[in-house]
């Protein structure tokens, strides 16, 4: 079975909660987890709730599957490598409309998964556990990861998607099978953790937290965990799921920044030709690489938007519904050669102007690079134009994906606005 695999149909499916363990040779620590599982099952029956124990396992070597299915779980063999592909694969094959992960190193406290359950029979679609409200032991977690990369990265996915959690990193969470299906998650690594609250976020789906705590591993092996690569790994995903931020927001500041050195350059060249000015030609080269470069970027960042709308994890907002109705293939087309016409113009100009100097030197830099720009930016309008409709859908209308609604004004009570 891959991380694909589909859900199993069977009389299980009446089933409430299936508690998922990734598991990659485990075997040392597996029986206590286990143990914390069916004592939180017992709780849960004794709400109304059954459920399951469903272990992801990847190919472990040292006895984890037999141990796991003595001590009453289910193993389900996962075969793409990764921690988030084991739970991929683990979720796929549980029966359960709640759905708890958690580690298989006896970390967390599977116990605390039932206030978690609760929290998703109120109407919460994910429900997060949180270190930082629960307790960190003594040994639990590098000083590092806990004052440094946790609220790092945790405050970089609150601030480019609006998610509002304490605790991103939290390997104790629990969803709706709804929610999972709704998300589309992908991730075959650490990043998988990630993901999971991002697309939450975007897609407006109802995130509460519950304390949890974490308890140094009972692994005598280092773990899997490698703080600098998932680190690193954490992070490029975070800007990878938001177009503004990589590449919105730098298109806006370096092409304002670009466009301002331009227009001083050229009032100065029109209207006091003579006069010093702390823009010459080699800002002037600059600001026009800058422009040319967050033109670009622009068009980058309206691609990976329409990605994320065609992919289901973004919505359209009003405001971009209106303005899609007005920029197609063709519109891109003729702006980029309208630009394009203008700066062969003024290049033309240029080439009679040293023609009638006798071939002398230029006495300003800014016309042949402003004319060059302007072409540049045509070109670049034009070809992005079509790699839009590419990226669309293959349709000359970008954002005219089937299904695609706009954004709703307010996200549902609980739930949270899109960000990023």
């Amino acid at each position: 079975m891959d991380g694909s695999a589909a859900r199993p149909s069977s009389a299980d499916d009446a089933t409430d909660v299936s508690f998922v363990m990734p598991c990659l040779n485990e075997a040392q620590s597996l029986e206590p987890c286990i143990g914390m599982i069916h004592e939180a099952l017992a709780a849960l029956a004794a709400k109304g709730f059954s459920g399951e124990i469903v272990v992801a396992d990847n190919g472990s070597t040292d006895g984890s599957q037999a141990l796991a299915m003595r001590l009453g779980a289910r193993v389900v063999p996962v075969s793409e490598r990764g921690y988030g592909a084991a739970l991929r694969g683990g979720f796929a094959a549980a029966r359960g409309r709640y759905l708890v992960m958690g580690d298989a190193d006896g970390s967390y406290d599977f116990r605390e998964a039932v206030p978690m359950i609760e929290a998703l029979s109120a109407g919460a679609d994910l429900c997060m556990g949180s270190r930082f409200k629960g307790a960190i032991k003594s040994g639990a977690m590098p000083w590092k990861n806990r004052y440094i990369g946790n609220p790092i990265l945790t405050g970089i996915l609150n601030l480019l998607y609006g998610a509002r959690i304490s605790d991103a990193h939290c390997g104790l969470r629990a969803l709706t099978r709804e929610c999972f299906e709704r998300l589309g998650l992908t991730g075959a690594g650490m990043e998988f953790a990630s993901e999971m609250v991002i697309k939450a976020a975007l897609k407006g789906e109802r995130i509460t937290e519950a304390p949890a705590t974490l308890s140094p591993d009972l692994r005598d092996r280092p773990p899997h965990l490698r703080p600098w690569r998932d680190g690193w790994r954490h992070l490029r995903y975070l800007f990878m799921l938001s177009p503004f931020w990589l590449f919105a927001v730098p298109a806006f500041a370096g092409f304002g920044a670009g466009s301002m050195i331009l227009s001083v350059a050229s009032w100065y060249a029109v209207f006091d030709p003579h006069a010093r000015t702390m823009f010459g030609d080699y800002w002037v080269v600059l600001a026009a690489a800058m422009v040319a470069v967050s033109h670009n970027a622009g068009l980058f960042g309206f691609a990976s938007y329409v990605l994320g709308v065609r992919n289901g994890y973004r919505k359209i907002p009003p405001w971009m519904a209106r303005m899609a109705r007005g920029v197609t293939l063709e519109t891109m087309i003729v702006a980029g050669v309208a630009l394009g016409l203008a700066g062969i113009t003024v290049l033309v100009g240029i080439l009679f102007s040293w023609t009638a100097r006798g071939f002398g030197p230029a006495p300003l830099v800014l016309p042949a690079v402003l004319g060059t720009l302007m072409t540049t930016l045509g070109a670049q309008n034009i070809l992005g134009g079509f790699m839009l409709s590419i990226v669309g859908g293959n349709e000359a209308r970008f954002l005219g994906v089937s299904g695609a609604a706009p954004l709703p004004a307010a996200a549902p009570d609980g739930g949270h606005a899109q960000a990023g």
